[in-house]
């Protein structure tokens, strides 16, 4: 059981809550380097195939383009890595609530084997990164008529 600790009496949200998810969190998501806020290793990923392609659709705000990595992995596995940096703090600030995580995240995805694997595009529009792997086309097995005799 996990107890957050506010600090404000007087704000309504800053009392003292039992967080059932917390410990859960903790135990699945590690801490950043320095403990002040959690590492941002759940990246939200949709993946849905179409019959030419497997798209993969991350949200993404506030991380740019060149803080991703998409990589495939020996073995068809597609790896989605990257870093949402820290706002830098100044000594005058007074913070009243921090939600926002930073840190590294990592997602991985075993491929089927129609992947084309070599044909993998990635783009970054909105906060939101898309990679599509294209499939190999199946190919539809050839009927031949046998004519019987007799």
């Amino acid at each position: 059981m996990s107890l957050v600790r506010r600090s404000n009496v007087f704000d309504p949200f800053s009392l003292d809550l039992w967080d059932p998810f917390d410990s859960v969190f903790r135990s699945v998501v590690p801490a950043t380097s320095d403990n002040d806020t959690a590492a941002f290793a759940n990246a939200r990923i949709d993946w849905k195939e179409t019959p030419e392609s497997h798209v993969f659709k991350a949200d993404l705000p506030g991380v740019k383009k060149e803080e991703v990595k998409v990589e495939v992995e020996e073995g068809n596995v597609l790896v989605i890595s990257g870093q949402r940096s820290k706002e830098k703090e100044d000594k005058n600030d007074k913070w009243h609530r921090v939600e926002r995580s930073s840190g590294q995240f990592m997602r991985r995805f075993r491929l089927p084997e129609n992947a084309k694997v070599d044909q993998v595009k990635a783009g970054m529009e909105n906060g939101v990164l898309t990679v599509t792997v294209p499939k190999a086309e199946v190919k539809k097995p050839e009927v031949k008529a046998i004519e019987i005799s007799g």
